[in-house]
């Protein structure tokens, strides 16, 4: 049966405020030494392409604007890729690696059968490879233009550091991420797993902004509650309602129709999906109980915007927060120097 999970979409497709890590060492940057009367050379930090490829930032920027302006599910699409990549191996882009006849890779395991955007990510890939060939890797390609589309949507500049490499294992039996049923107490630990603490989970979480899951994913919320045969009582009275007529009891099909996750601005990247949570209208179990547990509903609260203030950033803190935590979620796993490859193609390890 195919899983969902808890980032950027589950299935699913699951800021005006800027914030800017203004340092190689805060961006977990780091170097390596250079020969007899040579300046160290960056392996992983700021503005990594500046001499290697200059054109790359602008052949990222261009093609994201492009694919945002006649898709807006990309936001939700690559913040989904890039947590997918970064939860299993590491920011390595792995999970763009095609099975073979001797592999199946991480992109046949159930989590990420409905992965999208790997059209935007093969198209940067094929231009920067005609500008700069075998200098740019799929895994900053995959960061770059996810901060680019979040941008787009409203959310914070993401100052991600650059010089990530391509790994050169995908197994789809490594795939072991988070699904949108877990508890708190289970959701931290798998944060925590990989470095991250309890602040990175309610602030990623927030990836939930944008996106889409499908009913197969909350249909128990709805008919059968850990089950008791009734609906979770946490649930908004108006909310229940509306979701009961978009996931019938007794429909047919594996998935669902898909839900917005954000039911107040579901294309913006912004604080709506917080003030939806204390509305009882978080659609999935892990989203509504972050209002519940002591350890996260405090975190909640300092999220949520102003009573009758705009959805943006006024007066909160989760932009920089998500900022923060997508660079950090951004160095996990990360390979430099010699370590991994500049694949030719997203899909193949270089032959």
């Amino acid at each position: 049966m195919e899983k969902g999970t808890l980032i950027g979409g589950l299935l699913v497709v699951v800021l005006l405020g800027i914030w800017v890590v203004s340092s190689v060492e805060a961006a977990g940057g780091n170097f390596q030494q250079g020969g007899p009367g040579r300046a160290p050379q960056p392996t992983y930090g700021l503005n990594f392409y500046r001499k290697s490829c200059p054109a790359a930032e602008n052949i990222i920027i261009s093609a994201a604007i492009k694919k945002w302006n006649t898709d807006k599910t990309i936001t939700a699409g690559l913040l989904r890729m890039f947590f997918h990549d970064c939860f299993v191996t590491g920011c390595d882009a792995s999970l763009l690696i095609l099975s073979t006849p001797g592999n199946q890779a991480e992109i046949e395991a159930g989590p990420n059968l409905t992965i999208h955007g790997q059209d935007l990510i093969n198209t940067i890939k094929t231009q920067l490879e005609a500008a700069c060939p075998g200098v740019v890797s799929c895994a900053d390609i995959i960061a770059l233009a996810t901060r680019e589309v979040v941008l787009l949507a409203g959310g914070p500049f993401i100052n991600f550091p650059t010089g990530r490499r391509d790994g050169v294992v995908s197994q789809a039996s490594a795939v072991n991420l988070p699904g949108p049923s877990i508890t708190v107490s289970q959701a931290i630990a798998a944060f925590q797993s990989i470095g991250l603490n309890v602040n990175d989970l309610v602030t990623l979480l927030g990836a939930h902004t944008v996106g889409v899951a499908h009913c197969v994913f909350f249909s128990d919320r709805l008919y059968n509650f850990q089950g008791t045969g009734r609906s979770d009582p946490t649930i908004a009275p108006s909310l229940l309602k509306s979701l009961k007529a978009q996931c019938p009891q007794n429909a047919t099909g594996a998935l669902g129709n898909p839900v917005a996750l954000d039911q107040g601005t579901p294309f913006r990247v912004d604080t709506s999906y917080f003030q939806q949570l204390g509305l009882n209208h978080g659609i999935l179990q892990i989203d509504q109980e972050l209002t519940h547990d002591r350890r996260t509903s405090g975190l909640v609260r300092s999220f949520t915007p102003f009573q009758g203030g705009r959805k943006g950033f006024s007066g909160g803190q989760w932009g920089p927060s998500f900022a923060r935590s997508m660079v950090k979620l951004g160095n996990v796993g990360v390979l430099t120097g010699n370590k991994g490859q500049i694949r030719h193609t997203c899909g193949a390890i270089n032959q």
